[in-house]
């Protein structure tokens, strides 16, 4: 069986199936893919994982939703790994060995002194940092020193990759190494807790770190002796590190040729030597170009042999040093071609091994994982391709996958390997759109190719071409929560970035809603409560103008934990409703406001009369509660307001209604109800008999003519006042004080009603001579306005009388007023 291509009954596809049915379809070549080319249904993939106090729920759908653990729910503590589970881990932590002939083993020359010192600074508990230029073997020697140190600390050795990665993320990855804890991520309190006692030897490659933040990983694990291979490019460490440096140089001149003949498998001719010689000065002894120059000389040796590059071995005679003879007749490349190989190694490449090149440069160095060549470059056995470019020394790890070697970027891109860039960049994104969201994807699986996705992703942000930004959108929301679940939170958070600025530029909301959504999570995870609140609010205001309700409730929870863990007041309103905030001398008001109510009629009351008159429902009385508070906060005040005028005008058309109707200027006034009649005058109380004072609260006002029979007249100036006629009149008649009608007031024809009332009030005061024979109890106020009505006015008249006034008594000599 072929230990590349799989067969089908090694995934369980096999049973029922002939021997032609199965190998119609070519199954894929790495557990990555298992169900490359079967159509599975999709089906959305939740994840529930706790981090810290919160319960996560990865929703690739709707969005992620937290909340606190319930009592119970919080995870068992962490335990470690055993010795042989570390083992384990930290094989499946290797890059994949790729498929082809095994390349040679190369020889660690030259550098005994170097990792004999890093091992003992190690076993006295030392942090040491291994500094040395690119292609100076510092991966080669890290390795070495690990497999020395086995056996130092009790957590063992554990290797990270430190290339783009953070402190934080440093420290998770040790968590993950040293403790097995499924679906647990810890806070940030929790995991320095956690690492505070982790006693191992850490190695990480590529750190990228330096200054602060490299002391930070240094104090959170003080248990732990670090040895971290760096470039001099990278910040110093800071002066309280406590650090011991190793520097690492270039290869002699003997070891730089024994190296290439290790890689060419034989002994280089004396031309072969001086070319060696002369690249050794321009190199300055560079492991990584005596590589690669040994295997510019292994491809002119198959070339002269007219041979493949995968062909051809043990052709030569038995007592060659390293199997094969030399070759005769072909020019050796030049010292520049020598000094920078890449371009002409890939010139003799297979042409799936170009295309592979050529998505690398596209990927900014990230080589796609063997199982993913097939699809992108469209051979099915161009997984082979990785073998090619690991022989040409075109190639190195990083982590559990392989990157392009240093320098090899710069020099395809100055060979025209980037014309393309983005066409490449837009396939594998959408590759990977499809591969992330397949359910036969694993988390862990979508964790290996993190740099791979991100790199496909941020090279079509910001994009020229029509469509890059969608593309990238789909990549992340196919990303992102295969991150989350996946324990990768770095990343995590890197894909949400790009996919809400690609769904920005591509004008798709609903897309980044979501994104702003996840950020949001993720910074309240994080305990950065500032960030989460701008991020949700964010997210439910999109997802409330697109009408999207799970959406806007997941966002609404989400900002009610970020209001509790703040401190803040939830209020829970209704999306469109605003409720007033309450006031601290009364309740806070419901959304509808509360009921109107309807007040009593107002009653005035006379000793004579009485008047009643109905308020409309509208409002109450001036000084009551006016109307139902309406509900919203910025109706308040037009509401009060409203009010203020509303009572206004009630008192203004009450005033106006109590003193219109009266013809007298001066408003002298009497009850219509209190003139005297015949069968009072038993009481002797003629007619004609005048009163011992003026019947209106303000006396009379003008001066005051005897009638023909002697009596005051209470007309203030002569003019007809509208009221009952005393005993001897008809009624509806008046006569003037004077006898004559008024000059400013002509009679009119038509009897005036008797609840009519003045419309003003006597101006004049009273005759001190008189003494009213009654005090009003209530007094209106008054209008000067003229009176609105001016009733018909007999001649012969031996009365005057008026229409009382709102709250008056009519004037009688007993002071009080007649039986009817």
């Amino acid at each position: 069986m072929d230990p590349i291509n799989r067969g089908p009954e090694e995934y369980g596809h096999g049973a029922g199936r002939s021997g032609d049915d199965a190998g119609r379809r070519r199954q894929p070549r790495d557990p990555l893919t298992p169900d490359l080319g079967h159509q599975t249904p999709q089906q959305s993939r939740t994840v529930q994982l706790i981090s810290g106090e919160f319960l996560l729920t990865v929703n690739p759908v709707d969005g992620s939703e937290i909340e606190p653990c319930r009592p119970g729910e919080q995870p068992d503590a962490p335990v470690r790994h055993t010795a042989a589970r570390r083992v384990e881990r930290e094989r499946a932590a290797a890059p994949p060995v790729p498929p082809g002939p095994p390349a040679p083993q190369m020889p660690l020359l030259e550098r005994r002194e170097e990792r004999e010192r890093l091992v003992r600074l190690l076993a006295r508990g030392r942090s040491v940092c291994l500094t040395g230029p690119a292609g100076s073997g510092r991966t080669a020697l890290v390795d070495a020193v690990a497999a020395d140190c086995a056996d130092l600390a009790p957590d063992g050795v554990v290797r990270l990759s430190g290339h783009r990665r953070t402190a934080t993320e440093l420290l998770y990855g040790l968590f993950e190494a040293v403790y097995s804890a499924p679906l647990y991520r810890p806070d940030r309190e929790g995991l320095l807790a956690l690492v505070h006692g982790i006693g191992a030897v850490v190695v990480v490659d590529d750190l990228e770190l330096g200054g602060a933040a490299l002391q930070e990983l240094l104090d959170a694990t003080p248990e732990c002796a670090f040895l971290f291979a760096t470039t001099p490019d990278v910040p110093a460490p800071g002066p309280d590190a406590n650090l011991e440096e190793v520097f690492l140089t270039g290869l002699g001149r003997s070891a730089s040729i024994e190296l290439m003949e290790h890689v060419v498998e034989r002994v280089l001719t004396d031309e072969e030597a001086n070319w060696a010689g002369d690249l050794w000065f321009e190199s300055e002894g560079l492991p990584l170009r005596f590589v690669q120059a040994g295997a510019l000389l292994r491809q002119r040796d198959d070339v002269r042999a007219g041979q493949d590059a995968f062909d051809g071995y043990g052709d030569g005679p038995a007592d060659a040093p390293f199997g094969r003879t030399e070759p005769a007749g072909l020019p050796l490349p030049s010292l520049g071609e020598g000094a920078a190989p890449a371009a002409l190694l890939a010139s003799r490449l297979s042409e799936a091994a170009r295309e592979t090149l050529r998505f690398a440069v596209a990927l900014g160095g990230e080589v796609p994982h063997q199982a993913h060549l097939p699809a992108l470059v469209g051979d099915t056995h161009a997984d082979a391709a990785l073998g090619e470019l690991a022989l040409g020394g075109l190639l190195s790890p990083a982590g559990p996958r392989y990157r392009l070697a240093a320098g090899v970027l710069a020099q395809l891109e100055a060979g025209g390997y980037d014309e393309s860039a983005d066409a490449h960049a837009r396939s594998a994104a959408q590759h990977y759109a499809w591969w992330a969201g397949h359910p036969s994807v694993t988390p862990e699986r979508a964790v290996a190719e993190a740099d791979a996705l991100l790199a496909s992703m941020t090279r079509l942000v910001p994009g020229e071409a029509p469509g890059q930004a969608s593309v990238a959108v789909l990549l992340a929301r196919s990303a992102a929560p295969a991150f989350a679940a996946g324990m990768q939170w770095g990343a995590w958070e890197k894909a949400l970035r790009v996919g809400q600025e690609a769904a920005r530029i591509a004008g798709e909301v609903a897309e980044e809603a979501y994104f702003h959504h996840e950020l949001g999570v993720l910074a309240l995870c994080a305990g950065q409560l500032d960030r989460a609140r701008a991020e949700l609010e964010a997210s439910v205001g999109m997802r409330g103008a697109l009408a999207d309700k799970p959406g806007a409730v997941a966002g609404r929870r989400a900002l009610a934990l970020v209001a509790d863990r703040s401190g803040e007041p939830v209020h829970s309103t209704p999306a469109g409703e605003e409720v007033p905030a309450p006031r601290h001398d009364e309740s806070a008001s419901p959304p509808g406001g509360i009921p109107v109510a309807t007040p009593f009629p107002r009653v005035v009351e006379t000793s004579a009369t009485l008047i009643t008159r109905q308020t409309p429902p509208q409002a109450g009385p001036p000084g009551g509660r006016t109307g139902g508070v309406l509900s919203g906060a910025r109706r308040n005040i037009v509401a009060v307001g409203a009010g203020a005028l509303l009572a206004a005008v009630l008192g203004t058309v009450v005033t106006l209604g109590a003193t219109s109707g009266s013809d007298d200027p001066d408003g002298q006034n009497v009850t219509t109800e209190q003139s005297a009649n015949e069968d009072d005058s038993e009481n002797g109380l003629p007619a004609d008999e005048p009163t011992d004072g003026p019947a209106t609260d303000e006396g009379t006002a003008g001066s005051e003519s005897p009638s023909p029979s002697g009596t005051a007249s209470p007309s203030a100036s002569g003019s007809p006042s509208p009221g009952s006629s005393s005993p001897g009149t008809s009624p509806g008649t008046s006569t003037s004080s004077s006898g004559s009608p008024s000059s400013d007031d002509p009679p009119t024809q038509g009897s005036p009603s008797p609840t009519k009332k003045p419309t003003k009030p006597p101006t004049t005061p009273p005759d001190e001579s008189e003494t009213p024979t009654e005090t009003p109890t209530d007094t209106p106020p008054t209008d000067p306005t003229p009176p609105t009505e001016t009733p018909t006015e007999p001649e012969n008249s031996n009365s005057a009388s008026g229409p009382a006034e709102t709250g008056t008594a009519s004037a009688t000599e007993s002071g009080s007023p007649t039986a009817a």
